[in-house]
């Protein structure tokens, strides 16, 4: 079964490639670290031959989980060395931003050269894998070579329950199997998981890690120098009191969408802000020209190094790692990738850590546990499009109690939700061998 996944990969690469160099040449991606996703070369620096505990995170969201997770993790075992990796490169970025202690290195493409390289040079004890990155031939190496497997935080979206359903069978030989234990970010995804064929003792519902390291506060560091960067730290020379509309992690068509909304708003609040934060850093300039055609002051925050005298109407959040600074900056939000029916939404609980009362589309279901808690605790509002979206952010924004009172459920929601990173660690713990043994005895 190996050899025939790698022939699969390399046909899927060879039919896909005129498309990733096309992408290669004009985004920049898929360059780096070839040498680590192809042939599994990397390097780490375990003088002390501790045992090594790999995290894996996919991309950037995952990464901030981890965040919260691995610190977690190290205070528990000082004694343990912490490898951390990501497929993408703005993932890598980010790790390496948060991480500058540890080793940082390139996930292998799951070809069995790459894996086998990559499990020899790091000689993990433990591999922990967030949220829902399983790979056959990784997971079948790591089997072989008796490393256990934890899914932290593990999801399954209802689209993915779908495919997985049709080849259950499949499923559960090539990836369940593998996997030690699932901790689960809620009850319905263990049902999901459990129809699938995984057997109960594997499955443990810990809730959800991202409400652990959502609490902020809207004084940090990093939020008050993009305040200041930005000019949004005096009066609003309109007159009025400054008010900052946050629409992060946009997909298309959604930046259109919002600047149509936002050119109307103005009409009747001139001294509202939009920052505008796009998901993907390869479509930083599409949303450029999007801004520009329409016609309203912007800046590119990449392009700000001093501080500027005031903020234009359009801020555009052209970097990685700094949407969670800017959350604190939000009188009001709104998160993407719920309106197209595409996506299934990007995370709404990250602004609820700040009080922020945030509004998305209907089409939530990655987070749609987090959605349905939020809307009920009246922390946030779900619409169904486009039109009534303008509707509830102009309701928001000429209503300041209104305001207050959502961001004040929207906290006391996340407040209530802590603990998934303990209840997490237990379960990690009961897979780690000498750990496990201690415990029977």
């Amino acid at each position: 079964m190996p050899m025939l996944l790698d022939l699969v990969y390399l046909l899927a690469l060879l039919a896909l490639s005129p498309w990733l160099l096309w992408r290669a040449a004009r985004t920049g991606r898929y360059r780096q670290n070839l040498a680590a996703k192809l042939f599994g070369r990397v390097r780490i620096t375990n003088p002390m031959r501790k045992p090594v505990a790999w995290f894996h995170a996919v991309s950037v969201g995952e990464v901030n989980l981890l965040g919260t997770l691995v610190p977690a993790f190290r205070k528990r075992h000082p004694d343990w060395h912490v490898v951390v990796s990501s497929t993408t490169d703005t993932g890598l970025g980010e790790a390496k931003r948060r991480f500058t202690d540890l080793d940082v290195i390139a996930w292998p493409f799951d070809f069995t050269w790459a894996v086998a390289w990559a499990l020899c040079a790091v000689k993990p004890s433990l591999v922990v894998l967030a949220e829902s990155e399983l790979w056959p031939n990784f997971l079948a190496a790591a089997r072989q070579k008796n490393v256990p497997v934890v899914v932290v935080n593990a999801r399954v979206s209802p689209r993915s329950f779908r495919r997985l359903k049709r080849v259950a069978g499949l499923a559960r030989l090539l990836l369940f199997r593998h996997v030690t234990r699932f901790a689960v970010q809620e009850a319905d995804y263990t049902d999901r998981l459990r129809q699938l064929g995984v057997t109960g003792t594997k499955l443990v519902t810990t809730g959800s890690i991202k409400y652990d390291g959502a609490l902020r506060t809207r004084s940090t560091p990093e939020t008050e120098r993009l305040r200041g960067l930005l000019g949004l730290v005096g009066p609003d020379p309109s007159g009025g009191s400054s008010l900052v509309l946050l629409a992060g992690s946009t997909h298309a068509p959604e930046e259109t969408t919002v600047l149509d909304v936002f050119a109307r708003l103005r009409t009747r609040f001139p001294h509202v802000k939009l920052l505008l934060v796009p998901r993907h850093p390869d479509r930083f300039e599409e949303v450029v020209r999007l801004v520009e055609a329409s016609q309203l002051p912007f800046v590119r925050r990449s392009t700000v190094s001093t501080p500027l005298a005031e903020a234009p109407a359009v801020m555009l959040l052209d970097t990685v790692g700094e949407l969670g600074a800017a959350w604190g900056l939000a009188d009001v939000g709104f998160t993407g990738g719920s309106l197209d029916g595409v996506r299934g939404g990007q995370s709404m609980i990250e602004p609820a850590g700040y009080g922020v009362p945030c509004v998305f589309g209907p089409h939530v279901w990655n987070f749609r546990d987090a959605a349905k808690r939020l809307v009920e605790a009246g922390g946030a509002l779900m619409v169904p499009d486009a039109n009534v979206l303008e509707a509830e952010l102009m309701k928001l924004l000429n209503d300041p109690d209104l305001r207050a009172r959502m961001g004040r459920s929207a906290r006391e929601l996340v407040q209530r939700q802590q603990g998934a990173t303990f209840r997490t660690l237990d379960v990690i713990d009961s897979v780690i061998p000498s750990l496990a043994v201690a415990r029977a005895a």
